[in-house]
């Protein structure tokens, strides 16, 4: 792969692997090192990115690297002198649209606690989903991405349905029938 193809993946892919970077930091600024790293380490290893595989979930899991590793060798400084807390989880701007103000705040609101609800959940859960719901890979590509079997990722996207059901259930339900609202 030359130059100009990673150039090219960049323009494909660029914005769906910030965002996935932006999701898994929590911070505009951590993202952007994180998505600039990623791409550095696909330039290093420029020859392993094949040109019939799925070139975008391998930028992904060079990000998703970066990440849990950067989160162990904060948590392994945390031990020796303890500074401050890693983000996992953050504020995502929306776009403006033309919607009346109220079912736009609404729409807000229900975007708002749904990803407080993922950014809640562990990572072993958290990645699985954003993966498949965010970035809409396969679950073949989530494996590959997270180097765990095929039926630990259905497992684990599973577990993490139940788990935001129940979370989400009540505050859903009561939107639907008007309970709780004044």
């Amino acid at each position: 792969m030359t130059i100009q193809e990673l150039e090219r993946l960049i323009a494909l892919y660029g914005k769906d692997i910030f965002s996935f970077c932006v999701h898994l930091t929590g911070s505009g600024q951590e993202a952007e090192e994180l998505y600039q790293d990623a791409f550095l380490k696909a330039v290093e290893r420029i020859a392993d990115i094949r040109e019939d595989g799925n070139q975008k979930s391998y930028i992904l899991s060079v990000a998703l690297n970066l990440w849990k590793n950067r989160r162990r060798k904060f948590a392994w400084r945390q031990r020796i002198a303890p500074e401050k807390e890693l983000s996992c989880g953050g504020d995502y701007p929306e776009a403006e649209t033309a919607e009346d103000v109220l079912s736009r705040l609404l729409r807000e609101e229900r975007l708002r606690t749904v990803r407080e609800a993922v950014g809640r959940l562990s990572d072993r859960y958290r990645i699985p989903v954003l993966l498949y719901y965010m970035e809409e890979l396969s679950v073949a590509d989530i494996a590959r991405i997270m180097r765990i079997p095929e039926g630990t990722v259905k497992s684990r996207l599973s577990a993490a349905r139940k788990l935001l059901k129940r979370e989400l259930e009540g505050y859903f339900y009561e939107e639907r029938t008007g309970a709780g609202v004044v």
